[in-house]
């Protein structure tokens, strides 16, 4: 098959099968400290700030490799790339399952989120170059479904066969899960996808990407309402039905569950409905400046009151962040294909140092907060309250830019 060429329907069936299957466990690894945050609290003491940094260091691996990767899709394409990054996540989880300390678990939680760096930015590479504009935004959006379905598996499966394998046991089995992952992808994914007729080496290096009015519209944007998003779906979704609503860690393991699975049926939603809108003529950029603000609006209510509401409305919150999830297919259509690779990641690099800070920073201003002398479940909630007011003032920026990067929005 030749760079660039086209994949026939059942061709694009077999290569997303094969790329979801690596994402779903990219996803699950991403979410599963939040189910295991009691047992970790219990066995190792954690503080909040400590269960922070061992969740966040998986985002750190992730994002350091996000500019060195896009140039790497763009060249080598992402399967060879995608298999490289996989070995280092099945040595990770190895790691992670033998670790007896802190700092053992902090740079084996590094080492998988390098290996799985490119579970999502391969396919949509991938996707950038083989699918039309219409099949990128349902691929896109049924590929976070997937990751949703990791995130699902990550709650009530994971405290179910805790008691049963235990923690390392699990970080076994998905040490080999991940090998077979590895046999998909080498057997059912292309060993090119570079764009026709482009030379990804001559394409515009990362200074243009970055200075794109597109992308320096939608960075904070990225940063806090996207990283946001995934930093209290991943982690801090599970201490907060914890630690303020005062549920019990099964409890809380269902309530994620909950939360997952309506991201789940989000992403489904917007996979059926988006090619079918964008074929119409809905804007992209219109969704998003209409959707987000029910987002930002549901969270004050669930800082302002907590006692009433449970996972459910996180749940609500989740769903209505998936309006950003829009961005990222719209970033790399704004660029010419040879440049997706960079583009994509330079996005996912936002995203994901904001996924690191929010998770850590959280953390970090809920233990200084009740060092002050503030309780528990009000430091959460001022914690909580500060990253709504960095989302609101991202939307801002992203809806009414400075006049130099009003630029055609994305999704325009």
């Amino acid at each position: 098959m030749t760079n660039g060429e086209p994949l026939s329907r059942s061709a694009g069936v077999r290569v997303f099968l094969a790329f979801a299957f690596a994402y779903f466990f990219s996803a699950l690894l991403r979410a599963v400290t939040a189910t295991l945050a009691p047992t970790f609290g219990a066995e190792l003491g954690l503080r909040a700030a400590d269960l922070g940094l061992l969740a966040g260091a998986y985002f750190l691996g992730f994002a350091a490799m996000q500019l060195p990767l896009g140039s790497a899709l763009d060249r080598r394409g992402p399967r060879f790339v995608l298999l490289g990054l996989l070995s280092v996540a099945v040595l990770g989880c190895a790691a992670f399952a033998l670790a007896t300390s802190l700092g053992a678990l902090i740079g084996a939680r590094v080492m998988i989120g390098v290996g799985v760096s490119a579970c999502l930015m391969a396919p949509l590479t991938c996707y950038r170059a083989r699918f039309s504009p219409a099949a990128q935004l349902r691929a896109n959006s049924w590929m976070l479904m997937t990751g949703s379905l990791g995130m699902v598996a990550s709650t009530l499966p994971v405290q179910w066969l805790l008691p049963h394998w235990g923690w390392r046991g699990l970080f076994w089995a998905l040490a080999a899960l991940l090998m077979v992952a590895m046999l998909g992808v080498a057997w059912l994914v292309p060993g090119s996808t570079a764009a026709p007729h482009e030379s990804p080496s001559r394409g515009a290096g990362y200074r243009e990407i970055l200075f794109h009015p597109t992308f320096v519209r939608s960075a904070p944007m990225g940063f806090f309402i996207y990283g946001g998003l995934i930093a209290i779906q991943a982690l801090w979704a599970g201490p907060w039905l914890t630690r303020v609503a005062g549920w019990t860690a099964p409890q809380a393991a269902g309530g994620l569950f909950v939360i997952n699975l309506s991201m789940l049926a989000a992403f489904l939603a917007w996979g059926t409905v988006m090619p079918r809108w964008t074929a119409r003529g809905v804007s992209v950029h219109r969704l998003m400046a209409v959707g987000l603000p029910v987002a930002l609006a549901w969270l004050a209510l669930l800082v302002v009151w907590p006692e009433a509401l449970g996972a459910w409305a996180w749940a609500v919150w989740c769903v209505a962040c998936t309006f950003v999830s829009l961005s990222q297919p719209a970033i790399g259509q704004a660029f010419p294909a040879a440049q997706a690779g960079r583009a994509l990641s330079a996005y996912n690099l936002v995203i994901f140092a904001g996924v690191f800070c929010l998770q850590w920073g959280i953390g970090l201003l809920i233990d200084v907060l009740m060092a002050a002398g503030i309780g528990e479940p009000h430091a959460f909630r001022m914690a909580f309250g500060a990253f709504g007011a960095c989302s609101v003032l991202a939307y801002v920026w992203y809806v009414w830019p400075p006049r130099r990067w009003r630029g055609r929005p994305v999704g325009q």
